[in-house]
């Protein structure tokens, strides 16, 4: 399995993941669970109106982290995030997300869809050593 399908596999299963960003001199953490991996590239979705979109247009460099409980491991994920205006990967993060539909349209002036570039994920646990990918 190639690193950025296992590192989707992990952000399904673990279902919420923490977005870190930063608003000036401040650190910014919120939880998410939206993830597609669409044409070999990392996605997660939020709203244009939101602060977490302004953030990331003023700085894209983020972190994503998400524990799973069962096995003691956990991801991050660090690099920027690019926003993508293609109809196509709304619709797509919206089918496989259908419990947003009633908030986003892949036609609306409010979804975003943003994309991991010069990412590095790094698999850990106290028992292991850290597995790393880049895409």
């Amino acid at each position: 399995m190639a690193g950025i399908e296992k590192v989707c596999e992990f952000l399904e299963k673990t279902k919420t993941y923490y977005l870190a960003t930063v608003d000036g001199d401040q650190p910014r953490v919120r939880p998410f669970g939206t993830v597609l991996v669409y044409d070999g590239k990392l996605y997660i979705q939020t709203g244009k109106v939101k602060p977490v979109s302004k953030q990331l247009a003023a700085n894209p460099k983020a972190e994503i982290c998400a524990f799973d409980g069962e096995t003691g491991t956990w991801l991050r994920v660090a690099g920027e995030l690019i926003n993508d205006d293609s109809r196509d990967v709304k619709v797509a993060m919206l089918d496989k997300h259908p419990e947003l539909k009633f908030m986003y349209s892949a036609d609306d002036d409010n979804t975003q869809v943003l994309y991991f570039k010069d990412a590095t994920a790094t698999f850990s646990s106290f028992t292991a050593a850290p597995e790393t990918f880049t895409f």
